[in-house]
């Protein structure tokens, strides 16, 4: 799930600033969990562009802003998008993205949330960085803990001699990835795992943007 924070009321009048007609779009996935962009905050926006003088032409929270025939549709079903002076949207930056393909070059797309990353779910309102989107996962040899995410130092050979009874010397309140990765092999029987040593990571697959995944019609796993 993709972790979103909403952004400064002040900023986004910075963003508005001149545009008096404004279209909202929400996300009844990740934001509305987030409590970010669900209904509940649209219509806190609402309220309190309003109160700056600001006019909402109308509003859409869909199930997923990030999914593009269903913005497209949105847009068919609500004139006042089209129309607006600018659309603010309550969701992640591919959520912001997808709506600013479907509009024209003249309308400003602007977001009221700020990404923050893609999180593990451990219950409603409990959300923890799981994966860094690395791009070469190596979870099957760490016992599905990533220490490029976990271990602030991105160690893929660890532990570091900064590690002290067990904690992080980076932050203590934290275990060290390390030996949680230690504990989970050997409770597999897997120990010879860490007498591998890992080579770099490659980060040209993490930094050639923007990535994109096209899957074979009728085909599962292609790519």
């Amino acid at each position: 799930m993709i972790i979103t924070k909403k952004k400064d009321f002040g900023d986004i009048l910075e963003y508005l600033k001149g545009r008096e007609k404004v279209f909202l779009f929400g996300c009844n996935s990740c934001a509305e969990q987030c409590r970010t962009g669900g209904e509940r905050e649209v219509e806190e926006m609402k309220r309190l562009l309003g109160e700056e003088g600001k006019e909402v032409t109308g509003s859409s929270v869909v199930d997923e802003t990030c999914y593009n025939m269903l913005i497209k549709r949105e847009f068919k079903r609500k004139e006042a998008a089209a129309s607006s002076d600018a659309i603010l949207v309550l969701a992640c930056g591919a959520g912001v993205r997808t709506v600013a393909e479907n509009t024209d070059d003249g309308t400003p797309v602007l977001p009221a949330l700020d990404t923050l990353f893609l999180a593990t779910v451990e219950r409603y309102g409990r959300f923890f960085e799981g994966c860094s989107l690395c791009g070469e996962c190596v979870l099957g040899e760490t016992a599905g803990v990533c220490p490029h995410t976990y271990c602030p130092k991105g160690l893929l050979n660890g532990p570091c001699g900064g590690m002290d009874g067990g904690r992080c010397e980076v932050d203590l309140e934290n275990g060290c990835a390390w030996i949680d990765i230690y504990r989970r092999l050997k409770a597999q029987g897997r120990l010879h795992v860490l007498k591998r040593i890992s080579p770099p990571k490659d980060h040209s697959k993490d930094l050639t943007r923007p990535r994109k995944v096209v899957l074979d019609r009728g085909v599962r796993g292609g790519a």
